[in-house]
């Protein structure tokens, strides 16, 4: 809860992988609530009881939303996809405005990936912003699971990193009020 309160606030695209683990380690915890607190909140001893009780509420939300929306197998929040199609519509914008000169440079490195990357994980209709995550989120799979010196692994990284981070960037810049992609635009 602390943890994505502050990812969210600091880098969307940190949030997002924050929430993707967090959905799958309450699938492996199988949604009990008696495994969630003991994995997640129960080690946290720093936590008064008062904020152990709400931090099992937080995470048993997530796992009803999880439930709600038929993902108790697979499958990402909506919540998640809503922020990364808000990330997509900045990353369009800033393919065509002044403001996004230095992201198209650093987009150019990574738009040759593209397709390997969409015969890989993706299906024709996901946009590139998801299709980025997605493939980040592999990439952190497999390092958890101590494959993550692999080539390909660490080639993805090495080019997807710099995008979803400016784009992450410029996403808390414009959210916050510190940029404005449309000035100089006119």
């Amino acid at each position: 809860m602390d943890i994505a309160r502050n990812k969210r606030r600091e880098n969307v695209a940190e949030y997002i992988l924050y929430l993707w683990q967090l959905e799958d380690l309450l699938r492996a915890l199988q949604f009990s609530p008696e495994a969630v607190y003991t994995t997640l909140v129960a080690p946290r001893k720093e936590l008064s009881e008062e904020q152990k009780s709400a931090f099992l509420m937080w995470y048993m939300d997530l796992a009803n939303l999880l439930h709600e929306e038929g993902k108790d197998e697979k499958g990402h929040l909506e919540h998640t996809l809503h922020l990364i199609a808000d990330l997509h519509n900045l990353h369009l914008q800033l393919l065509k405005l002044p403001a996004g000169e230095h992201y198209r440079q650093t987009y150019a490195r990574l738009e040759a990936e593209l397709p390997h990357l969409r015969a890989v994980l993706g299906n024709p209709g996901m946009s590139d912003t998801e299709l980025c995550f997605r493939a980040l989120y592999a990439a952190m799979l497999y390092r958890i699971k101590g494959e993550g010196d692999k080539s390909a692994v660490t080639d993805t990284l090495e080019v997807i990193s710099p995008v979803i981070a400016e784009l992450a960037d410029l996403y808390r810049k414009v959210e916050c009020g510190e940029t404005d992609l449309y000035k100089g635009a006119e």
